[in-house]
């Protein structure tokens, strides 16, 4: 381990401003003092309490956004709880946060607009039931996730709930794992061959795997936002192995880990400074384990339950999903969801890490889907709907840029009435800022919330992304149109929306038609093709350039930038613009394309902009090589 401990004397010859906090109190001190500070009031709280130690038990200061109130992020472990758990959040959202419930990609909930006086309170109730809030927030381990249909499914092989819980013992409520790392751990399990659960998308992750005809697990680590966890190169074949994998990780990091710079300070920075062939060498020694090298990962499946709406089970009956848009859901409406599961299930209820609910063992599927909860929550809304995931947002959280859940919804609601989809399956995932807690880089088209300048005047906006995926080992999407203003992004992703129900086959999913189709071109093409139809659109230009108008160019972009100013040119003229071509270009290099405000077609409507911009595609003396030379002519405003 001699590696780990020379980066880490690298790295650590000063620490940040939170590790010189943590120093000032015991966090367990803080938590012993909620029952004082709900009797003395809001103003009576310590200042680091409110930024830092009571974060360590899922208590956040929310004072800049709702006025001395708080919000409390309560672990629901691999999103599974009973009927009596639902009742009792319910309950205290009903009864102490205005109603308001906000379901997370992990899988937990949030409560909001939450009073200090009745914050002790909440908390015993929830108590009673087996669940609270520790260690859901800053330098801890997270939520862990799992498969929401772990035991039921068909496809589940190794049930991971009670693996799950063991490894969550090793740490919660433990005082000496509360705020001990150097940065949030996040981690997942998953003995199913479908990825309901993002697997790979976190800092350890125990994925289904098989070697040597033995089913296990397999170790991944590393995941974050904008990168997947790769492959620790260690098979686990037992409860056993798992947990001392896990313990000898999560002692590593606690070790080494770096405290400087918060922005580099995640598990994958120490791996990525020692590689992971150290990381892996020094599990096995910590461990004093050799365990095996990896098996053949099996968790490689899409999933379609949200396209189905419901999903057989093992004894017969269903699990039937519920569409939460955004996650935006209420104490009263988890109420009915624990009365419902009762009537109808088995009293079993899973949150997703897509912020949606299933209803398990349900025997009759007609009764239950005609109960009135049903005309509020789908459980088969638009394809634009049924993954669609959005964090808090401004509304609820200070790193937010913009709206974010709302903007969500509108975008899902504009995209169900412009381009109806009978059926599909498009993954849109949102994130209010670049911290990516709405996991769009994964997303079949992501949103990273931004500003965007429009006529020298800032706005919201924004990044847009294809391309992620969930299927296989993962992979994080690619950029393509930065800082789009947020009013404007609609119509680009209606371009894109047109091109999928036009070229799609039968039961295609988006993310099989991004690779069918949208990765024969580069994604600067792809993104100012959103812009270009958007344009023709907005100015009731009678013309629509289809997405593969143009040739293999082998993603060459000065060659996509010329071969659609040639569809172009002859869209609106119905001639070739050059009598010759020789590998994506003119071949006589003195012969230039007639004026084609004199020969366009007056019924396209082509305007003077087009013609500047087909002109700047072409013509040889000052010819565009890449098309953001291009967009300043296809702007909306």
């Amino acid at each position: 381990m001699q590696k780990l401990h020379e980066a880490f004397i690298a790295r650590n010859k000063k620490v940040n401003k939170i590790e010189e906090v943590k120093i000032l109190k015991n966090p367990m001190d803080v938590f012993s003092k909620l029952d004082e500070y709900a009797q003395s009031g809001y103003d009576s709280i310590p200042d680091e309490d409110k930024k830092y130690f009571l974060k360590c038990f899922g208590i956040f200061d929310k004072d800049g956004l709702t006025p001395k109130q708080f919000m409390m992020r309560v672990r629901i472990a691999g999103g599974h709880l009973n009927s009596v758990q639902a009742r009792a959040i319910g309950e205290v959202a009903r009864d102490f946060g205005q109603d308001y419930i906000d379901i997370t990609t992990r899988a937990q909930i949030e409560l909001r607009y939450l009073d200090i006086e009745n914050i002790p309170t909440l908390l015993r109730r929830l108590q009673t039931v087996g669940i609270d809030s520790f260690q859901t927030g800053v330098d801890n381990f997270r939520n862990i996730v799992n498969d929401p249909l772990d035991k039921y499914a068909f496809d589940n092989v190794l049930e991971s709930q009670p693996l799950l819980e063991k490894l969550q013992s090793q740490f919660l409520h433990d005082p000496a794992w509360i705020s001990a790392l150097p940065r949030k751990f996040n981690t997942s399990i998953s003995g199913s061959l479908s990825n309901r659960c993002n697997v790979y998308g976190h800092d350890c992750c125990f994925i289904l795997a098989q070697k040597n005809g033995v089913y296990g697990y397999n170790m991944y680590l590393g995941g974050k936002v904008g990168e997947v966890a790769k492959s620790a190169d260690i098979f686990l074949s037992s409860h056993e192995e798992v947990t001392c994998a896990y313990a000898s990780i999560i002692d590593l990091f606690k070790r080494f880990g770096f405290r400087d710079n918060r922005n580099k300070n995640r598990l994958n920075y120490l791996i990525e400074e020692v590689g992971m062939a150290e990381i892996s060498s020094a599990i096995r020694e910590n461990a004093k384990i050799d365990f095996a090298t990896a098996g053949e990962t099996m968790t490689a499946l899409d999933f379609s339950d949200a396209d189905h709406g419901k999903v057989q089970l093992r004894d017969g009956s269903f699990g039937v999903h519920v569409v939460i848009p955004s996650g935006i859901f209420s104490g009263s409406d988890l109420l009915h969801v624990s009365e419902l599961s009762e009537r109808y299930g088995n009293s079993e209820i899973r949150f997703s890490t897509g912020q949606n609910i299933y209803i398990l063992g349900v025997k009759d599927v007609p009764a239950l889907l005609s109960e009135p909860f049903f005309e509020k929550y789908k459980n088969i809304n638009t394809p634009y709907f049924n993954n669609l995931i959005a964090c808090a947002g401004t509304k609820h959280c200070s790193f937010g840029v913009i709206e974010n859940k709302q903007d969500a919804i509108d975008m899902a609601t504009y995209l169900g009435e412009k381009v109806p989809l009978e059926s599909g399956r498009v993954r849109m995932y949102w994130s209010a800022c670049v911290k990516g807690c709405g996991l769009h880089g994964l997303g079949d088209i992501g949103f990273e919330g931004c500003k965007a300048k429009v006529g020298g005047v800032t706005e919201d906006g924004v990044h847009i992304s294809l391309g992620g995926k969930l299927v296989s080992e993962g992979l994080e999407g690619y950029s393509v149109i930065k800082a789009a203003p947020l009013r404007f992004a609609r119509f680009y992703v209606e371009t894109l929306m047109l091109e999928y129900k036009r070229l799609r086959l039968k039961n295609e999913s988006f993310e099989k038609f991004h690779d069918r189709v949208l990765s024969n071109y580069s994604s600067a093409y792809i993104g100012f093709f959103m812009q270009l139809n958007a344009y023709f659109r907005a100015k009731n230009i009678a013309l629509e350039i289809d997405l593969n108008k143009i040739g293999n160019t082998g993603k060459n972009e000065e060659f996509e930038l010329f071969e659609l100013g040639r569809k172009l040119y002859f869209a609106f003229t119905k001639k070739e613009p050059y009598s010759a071509y020789e590998r994506f270009t003119n071949e006589n290099k003195r012969e230039k394309p007639e004026d084609i405000r004199k020969i366009a077609s007056a019924g396209l409507h082509m305007d003077e902009n087009l013609a500047q911009m087909i002109e700047k595609m072409l013509t040889n003396d000052y010819r565009a090589v890449v098309f953001s030379e291009l967009t300043q002519f296809v702007q909306l405003a």
